[in-house]
This record gives C-alpha cells, sequence and structure tokens, in this order.
C-alpha cells in the first residue's frame, strides 16, 4: 500500500494542498480505501485514562475537522482518533491559501483557523461513529466569541456524551489571543469551569469521560510549571502535546517556510519532545502523555514513548507516507519493544526521562 501511495503521490503534490485534503475526505466518504486492523500485535495494548486502545499510534486533530469520515479513518490502522476542532458556531476559518507543504522539510504550514461546520453538525456525526471506535472530541473556540470560555464548557456539554473523551485546545496559534488562555489566571478559569461543567454533568447521571489539554511547544518555563500545577489540582486527566510552533528552525529549506501559521512535520520533532520530557517531569508522571509533533517512523514513535508518551497521535506523516502510516508504525513499533525485551507498551513508558 505505501508503493501505490508513492505512485499517487505526485498527483496529489501537484494539487494546492486543501484541494488535496478534500480530494481525501472524499475519498473516505466513499469507501474507496481498504480496511486493514488496527488490532496489531497485543503488546500494543494499553489503558490509558480508563480507555483500551489495540493500540498507542491515534491520528490528530485537524484532519476529520467535522468528524464526517470516522468510518473510513477507522480501517487505516488507527488505535483512536479525535476529531475538530468543533466550535459552537459554524466558521470559514482564515482566507485560502492557509495550507503551505514545505516537502523538501516534510513539515506544513497552515493557518486555516478552526473552519468547521459547527457543533450541531459533529454531534450529528458523532452519533454514527462505530461503537467500539475510541474518538476523541477536539473543542475550539469561535473567533468573535465574546466569551471563549464559555465555548468550551458548551462545546464539552454537547459532544462528550457521543465521545470517548474530550480535548480542550486553547494552543492553535491561528485564533487571535486563543493561546493567552494558557496563562495561569486564564488557565485556572478554563480548567475550573470545565470541570465544574463535568461534576455537574456526573451528578445528573452522565458517564465519566476523560478531559484532555492540548498545549502550544512555544511556552516559557513559568507556562509549563504554571500549566503541570494546573492540570493536577483540577483533576485533568491528559496533556497533549504539542500543537503547531509558530517558531521557525534555522534549517528549514523550502521558500515557502515564511508563510504565516503553525508549523508541524519533521521540523516540530525535537521541539515537541524536549516539551514532553520537560512536562512529563513537571507532573512526575502522575499525568498521561500523549505526544504529537514530527512522527512518522516507528522510531520516532518509540522514542516518544521512552520519553514519558503512553499514546501517540500523528497527521503531517500521513500526507507525506500515505494513509497507512499508522499502521506500519504501530507494526514497526511492536518489533521494537520486544526486541527491547519489554512485555508491554506501560513498561517503557518514561524510561529515558528521570524524575
Amino acid at each position: 500500500m505505501g508503493r501505490f501511495y508513492n505512485i499517487a503521490r505526485p498527483f496529489l503534490f501537484s494539487m494546492e494542498a486543501e484541494k488535496a485534503h478534500n480530494l481525501s475526505i472524499r475519498a473516505l466518504k466513499n469507501g474507496l480505501l481498504p480496511h486493514v486492523d488496527n488490532a496489531v500485535d497485543p503488546i500494543l495494548r494499553t489503558n490509558v485514562f480508563g480507555l483500551d486502545f489495540p493500540n498507542p499510534i491515534g491520528l490528530a486533530a485537524g484532519y476529520d475537522k467535522n468528524a464526517e469520515v470516522l468510518s473510513g479513518l477507522s480501517g487505516l490502522g488507527f488505535g483512536f482518533l479525535e476529531a475538530g476542532s468543533v466550535t459552537p458556531r459554524p466558521q470559514p476559518g482564515n482566507p485560502k491559501p492557509r495550507i503551505f507543504r514545505l516537502t523538501q522539510d516534510e513539515a506544513v504550514i497552515n493557518r486555516l483557523g478552526f473552519n468547521n461546520k459547527g457543533l450541531e453538525e459533529a454531534a450529528q456525526n458523532f452519533e454514527k461513529r462505530p461503537p467500539s471506535l475510541i474518538v476523541g472530541a477536539n473543542l475550539g473556540a469561535n473567533k468573535d466569541s465574546a466569551d471563549r470560555i464559555a465555548d468550551y464548557v458548551t462545546g464539552m456539554e454537547r459532544l462528550a456524551p457521543r465521545a470517548s473523551y474530550i480535548t480542550v485546545n486553547i494552543s492553535s496559534p491561528n485564533t487571535p489571543g486563543l493561546r493567552a488562555l494558557q496563562g495561569r489566571t486564564e488557565l485556572e478559569d478554563l480548567l475550573g469551569r470545565i470541570s465544574k461543567k463535568r461534576r455537574s454533568m456526573i451528578e445528573k447521571e452522565a458517564a465519566f469521560f476523560p478531559i484532555l489539554l492540548k498545549i502550544a511547544p512555544d511556552l516559557t518555563d513559568a507556562d509549563k510549571a504554571d500549566i503541570a500545577a494546573a492540570v493536577i489540582d483540577h483533576q485533568i486527566d491528559g496533556l497533549i502535546i504539542s500543537n503547531t510552533t509558530i517558531t521557525r528552525p534555522n534549517n528549514l529549506i523550502d521558500p515557502q517556510k515564511k508563510e504565516t501559521g503553525g508549523l508541524s512535520g519533521q521540523p516540530l520533532k525535537n521541539i515537541s519532545l524536549g516539551v514532553l520530557k520537560e512536562m512529563y517531569q513537571a507532573t512526575r508522571g502522575k499525568i498521561p502523555i500523549v505526544g504529537v509533533g514530527g512522527i512518522q517512523s516507528a522510531e520516532d514513535a518509540y522514542a516518544r514513548i521512552r520519553a514519558g508518551a503512553s499514546l501517540l497521535q500523528l497527521y503531517t506523516a500521513m500526507i507525506y507516507k500515505g494513509p497507512y502510516v499508522a499502521a506500519e508504525i504501530a507494526k514497526g513499533l511492536a518489533k521494537l519493544l520486544r526486541e527491547d525485551g519489554f512485555g508491554s507498551l506501560e513498561d517503557v513508558v518514561g524510561v529515558d526521562t528521570p524524575l
């Protein structure tokens, strides 16, 4: 299947990036991609924040913004999916073009701006998700919202009963002012209101659901310390590390490197890995971490787990390696675990990051 994508890739790369993305969505809607099993090897099974994952390789938010192709994506080998970001009201996002392939760097810059069809459409699509599939709902705030924290509370109330977990995404660089919610005062307010709403929902007999917080890689040491303390104090169930970066590493080659937006892919790998290690230490390994950013091989996945990640996500790797990259990484990861004599995925988490 990788060989087939090598043939198809030049055609897809000849198209504007967002058009190619939309074409892939249509292909999944129409069932044009053969299904592969996501239960690759028993050694990859893991339980994190109360959910049983067949393998730890997930699809990051941003690909299926409206949860419209969950069935198609479920056959690509992912252990779990995350759909969104979803905002309460539909919004078109930023002007096009807004996705740029940095082909020479195996990277992408996007400035999409939470383009999505809103909560109501997402809720209907989540209702139709395959029942055995773990799917998270990634929540965002409307660009023109007067109370962005209220947007997250509204999104959680609507989608939590229909999703496996909720992700509070306050780290997109493409909604002005959004990352300010990572500051100490704003974060305390956000997590306090989110936690209070979850308690209220459970008191009204809703089933328990995990809450994850997705953070940026571009944080000060003080930010990291504040986030670590806040997620523990408010009993947040996991961290996703990290979103795209607004920095531009000096070794970027592609001429499109000057485009505004968040950078993902290979140049983000070491940045995200570093933040993951710091947050694993700052939380004393008490908060499960989903590692994301620049993962495109079994070796990348293994390094991230050894650094402290319990689960992983990818997106840009699909663009450069093809739709079945998750299945390929999972097989390679299982082999690496066995070669090093580990009996389970949990045995590896954090072995390279002393607490």
